[in-house]
């Protein structure tokens, strides 16, 4: 898996259109919920005419960890939900996860650790079952 300032990213095996389904079933797992999907690739080609490769990106949530972090700074709302991103480059498919802990990072709070530390937990636990 590699690593950056804003995410965890990973080449996986499997199909693009797999790959979609696998993060979503892993993620449920974990308790993170669908909220959004935006097909990149389909939205390129009709809003500026440019082709581009397969790109989805997904809004993930965990409604409990969700609830806990508005509780402890209303405008995290901002931030969420968190971003899984799955696209094939030059036939190679990679999955990418938005890092959770950037979240208290940036708002500043203290309290908001420990709730966004158990959401990156659950995503790289995820990110570990998809090959």
């Amino acid at each position: 898996m590699e690593t950056t300032n804003y995410g965890f990213s990973k080449v996986v095996s499997l199909p693009f259109a797999e790959a979609i389904a696998k993060v979503k079933e892993v993620l449920a797992l974990e308790g993170f919920g669908q909220l959004t999907e935006i097909d990149v690739q389909t939205k390129m080609k009709e809003k500026v005419g440019a082709d581009m490769e397969p790109y989805v990106i997904l809004g993930m949530c965990n409604p409990s960890l969700a609830y806990q972090a508005l509780q402890i700074e209303t405008e995290i709302g901002l931030l969420l939900p968190c971003n899984v991103i799955v696209y094939e480059k030059d036939g190679i498919v990679r999955i990418a996860v938005q890092k959770p802990s950037l979240m208290s990072r940036v708002v500043g709070k203290e309290a908001l650790k420990p709730v966004v530390d158990e959401a990156e937990i659950r995503m790289l636990e995820a990110m570990e079952n998809i090959e």
